[in-house]
């Protein structure tokens, strides 16, 4: 792989125009990690659009800022769940309204125990790129924001980086070769995993 890889050709030319803010909430690990787009998706906005803050607990006390916009109903958190509302069924704001996103940016391990442990972000919850595109009701800044992420896999690939099937894709075409997990849990979300792909 290149040691070196410059993105700036791929990002947008000047920072998008949007009326929605971002809150990324960043697990400490996310921040250590050589591939990281959070600092892509802020370098495409205009300053004061993406704020960044980093820990895994967050509180009132000690971040106010993010108290207020999480307290704020007609904030968004940006996270699965049975009770999750489909971004696309949200009603957007009158053109010029500020709306604010909140991100839970980890894996899928540290995201699900930073919502847990956050009393913050439990509220109407809903990628940061579609996000902004439904949000703008412009489907350009989708494709604007994915090009460095595309450039970024394209180098990748070009310099020995492997294509991986997603475990659902290799599920659903009967090529997961791996044995069950043992654990109960695991099993179950197998289980449910395969039963969801039809197999």
């Amino acid at each position: 792989r290149p040691q070196k890889v410059c993105l700036c050709p791929f990002l947008p030319a000047r920072p998008l125009e949007v009326n929605t803010r971002l809150y990324i909430v960043q697990h400490p690990a996310e921040e250590s990690r050589a591939l990281r787009t959070v600092p892509l998706l802020a370098a495409s906005l205009p300053p004061g659009k993406c704020t960044v803050l980093v820990g895994r607990r967050f509180s009132e006390e000690r971040n106010p800022e993010l108290g207020a916009v999480c307290r704020n109903p007609a904030t968004l958190i940006l996270y699965p769940g049975p009770d999750a509302v489909n971004l696309e069924d949200v009603e957007t704001d009158p053109l010029g309204t500020t709306r604010t996103v909140v991100i839970i940016d980890g894996t899928w391990s540290q995201a699900k125990d930073m919502f847990h442990r956050n009393a913050l972000f439990r509220m109407p919850k809903q990628c940061a790129a579609a996000a902004l595109a439904i949000m703008e009701k412009n489907q350009a800044i989708k494709e604007q924001l994915l090009r460095p992420l595309r450039a970024l896999c394209a180098f990748q690939l070009q310099h020995g980086a492997q294509v991986h099937d997603s475990k659902e894709q290799l599920l659903r075409t009967g090529r997961y070769d791996k044995p069950m997990p043992k654990n109960k849990r695991k099993i179950k979300r197998m289980e449910r995993l395969i039963s969801s792909q039809n197999i």
